[in-house]
């Protein structure tokens, strides 16, 4: 099911006449407002120890609970990617981001509640402070540094995930 199907009634007049007028709007026939479905903006981080090991968390909640996954998650309204980038960082792993480069971005589709989120995932190369002082926090159960040789895309739990795993180690 498209996502603009989930929206029955106009947001701005609560009109019924609230209809598709393309594949990425709906228009509302009473009060000629127009929707726009967008992606939403996620990050996720690729954080290597001097080990040349990759942090993975595992997931602690649906979708994928309990598949591998990188830090990361959605952008609040009003920050910046990056911004996004380091608050996720720190509230799922307790480090701090002190650098980071930005690699490439994915489309993805996030189940959640019953719903697709289009998002647009946002990939970053990440160095933090002290790499020793990692824990899982929100979203993750646990973490694991895995030796790059090691890594598996199969066992990331996002479609998202393991593209971006595939395309960063296939860059390398």
């Amino acid at each position: 099911m498209h996502p603009l199907n989930k929206f029955r009634y106009c947001p701005v007049c609560g009109s019924i006449h609230f209809d598709e007028n393309s594949d990425k709007s709906k228009k509302c026939l009473n009060c000629q407002f127009e929707y726009y479905m967008n992606p939403a903006a996620a990050t996720a981080a690729f954080i290597f120890n001097g080990k040349d090991e990759l942090l993975v968390l595992k997931r602690k909640k649906e979708p994928a609970k309990g598949m591998y996954d990188l830090p990361g998650g959605f952008a609040d309204i009003g920050e910046t990617a990056e911004e996004g980038m380091a608050r996720e960082v720190k509230e799922e792993t307790g480090l701090t981001v002190k650098s980071m480069r930005y690699l490439f971005s994915q489309p993805n589709i996030y189940r959640y509640s019953g719903f697709d989120v289009r998002t647009l995932d946002l990939f970053y190369a990440c160095e933090v402070v002290d790499d020793s002082h990692v824990s899982p926090h929100d979203d993750a159960e646990a973490y694991l540094w895995i030796p790059v040789e090691d890594i598996r895309p199969e066992l990331f739990g996002l479609r998202s995930i393991r593209e971006a795993i595939r395309k960063y180690f296939s860059q390398e």
